[in-house]
């Protein structure tokens, strides 16, 4: 096998799509900042047990592992940003009141998530700790929405759903961990005769509740068509009139339900969301309300959130003009030297046409170049 081949689902990033994705990146998180978000750094690596601990077993799976040379222990890099945020707004924060958090950087997955995924997503996100009400869930929506929209991706379609909804139905059920781990996949690939077999002896209501569920998509009258058709329950009604109200405040996307959507069931809580646009292969964002994420910190603090691949994204937005630069010769004279260094202190790109070469720069458009006139050095148009 040649030296030079990565493995799968791993790839360079070469200099175009980099530049745009670094474009994307500051931009995201200026977004982010303009709502009051503050920037984190989490480690690439942790101790296993801090890593995945309350995550769900999927997580677990996702993670990669490796023996720390120091103290022997298990250490994991990072599948997901989310757990390593929770961490820090529990312990090295430790606020009271509400904190703003957001992060941009890579996790590592031991198998791609969907076919031609990459197994190395730059992971941005944004989360709100300290705040249970429908405040935050909004804030939140209309902030990954913003993200999205100063990316200039195409048409958005949101897509809501509740956690809240499946476990109010199996409230009670007896089942092992393996049947609902059927269940939920077969709610979320609305297999309506997989799911009347694994549910065969449930009580009636969980199992007719279950079973509406696999039609209960589309438009606004999937919520109608819901609290006419599941049980009459408490956290299912919340659950319905949240939806609708967090639906009543958002505009410029497309809005549709989906209450069998159970991707991360084992993450949320309540509320979680979806963003699509023509052309991407799957969501472009994720995210919803995950209040337990931070227990196993010793804080169990409302939370809510969204994250979603840079990578994912760059594939999917128009490609930028490339960065206006000036072309200037190389050489000794310090009256040239002075005249680059006075145009990169003011912000501009200069490339220097470096001796026998010609300008090779494919990344920057040269549109004007410093020369000689009368003894001074100036930029003119090219």
């Amino acid at each position: 096998m040649s030296a030079w081949l990565l493995p799968d689902h791993i790839a360079d990033v070469l200099p175009s799509e980099a530049r745009h994705i670094e474009e994307l990146r500051r931009q995201l998180l200026d977004t982010a900042r303009g709502y009051g978000c503050e920037l984190v750094m989490p480690p690439l690596l942790e101790h296993l047990e801090s890593l995945l601990t309350g995550t769900g077993e999927t997580l677990g799976l996702q993670t990669f592992k490796l023996v720390d040379q120091l103290s022997g222990r298990t250490l994991g890099l990072r599948a997901d940003t989310t757990p390593q945020v929770a961490r820090i707004d529990a312990h090295l924060l430790n606020r009271a009141g509400v904190t703003r958090l957001c992060y941009c950087g890579p996790v590592l997955h031991t198998r791609p998530d969907r076919p031609h995924a990459s197994r190395e997503p730059l992971q941005f996100g944004a989360e709100i700790y300290g705040h249970a009400g429908l405040e935050a869930d909004l804030e939140v929506l209309l902030l990954a929405l913003d993200c999205l929209k100063a990316s200039h991706v195409g048409a958005l379609t949101v897509d809501l759903a509740d956690a809240r909804i499946v476990r109010s139905l199996l409230a009670g059920v007896p089942v092992d961990a393996q049947v609902l781990r059927d269940v939920h996949a077969a709610l979320a690939a609305k297999d309506a005769p997989a799911l009347a077999r694994l549910t065969r002896d449930f009580p009636a209501a969980a199992r007719d509740g279950l079973a509406a569920l696999v039609d209960l998509y589309g438009g606004r009258e999937v919520l109608a068509e819901a609290r006419r058709v599941l049980p009459a329950m408490p956290a299912i009604a919340q659950a319905l009139d949240q939806l609708e109200w967090l639906g009543s405040q958002l505009s410029g996307a497309t809005l549709s339900y989906d209450l069998a959507d159970l991707r991360g069931y084992a993450y949320y809580s309540g509320m979680r969301f979806s963003i699509y646009t023509p052309g991407a292969s799957d969501a472009l964002v994720r995210g919803g309300r995950y209040d337990e994420v931070g227990a196993v910190f010793g804080r169990n603090r409302p939370a809510v959130g969204f994250s979603l691949d840079l990578k994912e994204l760059v594939g999917v937005v128009a490609e930028r003009p490339l960065q206006a630069a000036v072309r200037a010769p190389w050489g000794e004279q310090p009256a040239l030297r002075a005249a680059i260094a006075q145009l990169r202190t003011a912000g501009e790109t200069v490339v220097c046409v470096l001796p026998g070469h010609d300008n090779e720069v494919d990344e920057f458009h040269c549109d004007r170049e410093l020369v000689a006139e009368h003894g001074q050095w100036v930029v003119r148009p090219l």
